[in-house]
């Protein structure tokens, strides 16, 4: 004989749910007082009800339909244990209850029967006509127990695979997770020096981004978006974290969207939508910052490279974006630069001596001359007598605002420089190669490495904008530490 090894521990429930009690004699299962145990409804088919009752040794039973028999009268391999916690235990096809205390709680070859044969019900036991809801009676501790420790351990090895495969799916999908170990891959992913200076930045705007304006998919206006994320056609929405992972991926590698679309597991048309809901976002977010410094700020950070220039508030040079060729000559006229014989966009950057960004200028076209884009882009009511400004020697600006220009000399008619001048301008050159290489770390954004495309040129100010803005928080100091008082 095969024995039973389930064991049933009795406990409350806590639902309010009415009670069911098992209808076999001797049984006094309920579930108000376990709730390991399972009861089911006896079958609908005429031969396989027969069969129940003649099993449980209860032939004139008036069946309902609140009518039970307790899990613990089917062997193990009758039952479908349930999947999740929450789920319900039930019955093969073909169940039949065969577990009895007068059997033991065994199942013993089936003996040959007459199946014209029916019990003698003078040999049912005495106590039948109160034992059907005898909350008295104790059964054996034989099974309860070992099944509730198996239940235990079930759900904690579906814990563990659970785990595991929440690992090996982090291992393939393209995500922020998938690099957070890696300085390297974050540098190389999204500009940002060490994944430590990426989570800082995070927890900066992440507050914000409960209340972002996403992209609308049908239309090109925006909306709310109540969940927080960007739908996808292909895979799960990506969670706010990695919308943000996406976007300074494209940013910094430039790479195409149906690239970014693989790589996500979504639709190209999400991709696009989440570049523009980001750069809109972050334009909005880092362009609320106040990034200009006071005259005493700046002083109080003077490197000591600049101590024979303390007075200079702003180090400026423009720089130039090159842009797919547009079909309309118009434009093409406005945005053509005759000094790189392509179509280009022109910006204007300024950088504190120290080293940070305190002044970013829209993009215009190229047809701008450099005084037009010194007064259009606003700079000039930041500065006040007393300040001066680094510029390079083409950058000739002096009458826009009343302040003193730092310039590298030219000859203009003359055939060569003073002496005082070759080592002014030398000493000049070498403060000026900071600034170079600040719009350098723009360029780093692959996104800017090439030919701009159209299908972007509606964005790229804020995309612009956003790269010059995020170069304060991706990079260490640009300039050596300032001078000591």
């Amino acid at each position: 004989m095969v024995m039973a090894s389930r064991k049933y521990k009795y406990q409350r429930r806590e639902d309010s749910k009415a009670a069911e009690h098992c209808c076999v004699p001797l049984c006094a299962a309920s579930s108000r007082f376990n709730s390991v145990l399972s009861f089911h409804t006896f079958p609908t088919g005429e031969e396989k009800r027969r069969k129940w009752i003649h099993n449980i040794r209860r032939e004139k039973l008036n069946i309902t339909s609140h009518t039970r028999v307790c899990s613990r009268h089917f062997t193990s391999d009758y039952l479908i244990e349930p999947l999740k916690p929450s789920g319900r235990r039930l019955l093969r096809k073909g169940a039949v209850p065969t577990l009895f205390t007068w059997n033991g709680f065994s199942v013993a070859e089936p003996e040959q029967k007459d199946v014209n044969n029916h019990v003698d019900e003078n040999h049912v036991p005495v106590e039948v006509h109160h034992a059907e809801h005898d909350y008295c009676a104790v059964p054996k501790p034989a099974a309860a127990d070992n099944a509730l420790d198996q239940t235990v351990e079930l759900r904690q090895e579906l814990e563990r695979l659970r785990r595991q495969v929440e690992e090996l799916s982090m291992g393939q999908r393209f995500c922020l997770g998938r690099f957070a170990a890696s300085d390297d891959d974050i540098r190389f992913y999204t500009r940002f020096l060490t994944h430590s200076h990426l989570m800082a930045f995070w927890k900066l705007i992440e507050p914000a981004t409960h209340n972002m304006i996403h992209v609308s998919r049908v239309r090109a206006t925006t909306m709310k978006s109540e969940a927080g994320t960007v739908g996808s056609a292909l895979g799960q929405p990506l969670q706010p974290i990695d919308e943000f992972f996406l976007f300074m991926v494209y940013l910094s590698l430039g790479l195409e969207q149906r690239d970014l679309a693989h790589r996500f597991n979504i639709h190209e048309s999400t991709v696009s939508r989440i570049i523009t809901t980001w750069a809109n976002f972050l334009y909005t977010i880092l362009g609320s910052v106040r990034i200009w410094m006071s005259e005493e700020a700046v002083k109080a950070h003077l490197p000591i490279e600049f101590q024979d220039y303390p007075d200079t508030q702003v180090v400026m040079d423009c720089t130039e974006l090159r842009c797919q060729t547009q079909s309309s000559l118009l434009l093409q006229s406005e945005v053509f630069s005759a000094y790189t014989s392509h179509c280009t966009f022109k910006g204007l950057i300024g950088m504190a001596p120290h080293g940070a960004i305190t002044f970013v200028s829209s993009l215009y076209a190229d047809s701008v001359t450099d005084k037009e884009l010194f007064e259009q882009s606003g700079i000039a009511s930041l500065l006040k007598p007393g300040m001066a400004i680094m510029v390079d020697k083409v950058f000739l600006v002096d009458d826009c605002v009343p302040c003193k220009f730092y310039r590298i000399a030219y000859l203009s008619k003359r055939e060569h420089l003073s002496v005082d001048e070759v080592r002014e301008t030398q000493s000049m050159a070498r403060l000026l190669v900071h600034v170079e290489r600040l719009i350098d770390r723009v360029k780093q954004n692959k996104v800017f490495d090439t030919v701009i495309p159209m299908s972007i040129t509606g964005s790229i100010n804020e995309l612009y904008t956003v790269a010059c803005l995020l170069v304060n928080y991706q990079n260490g100091p640009l300039v050596k530490p300032s001078v000591k008082n």
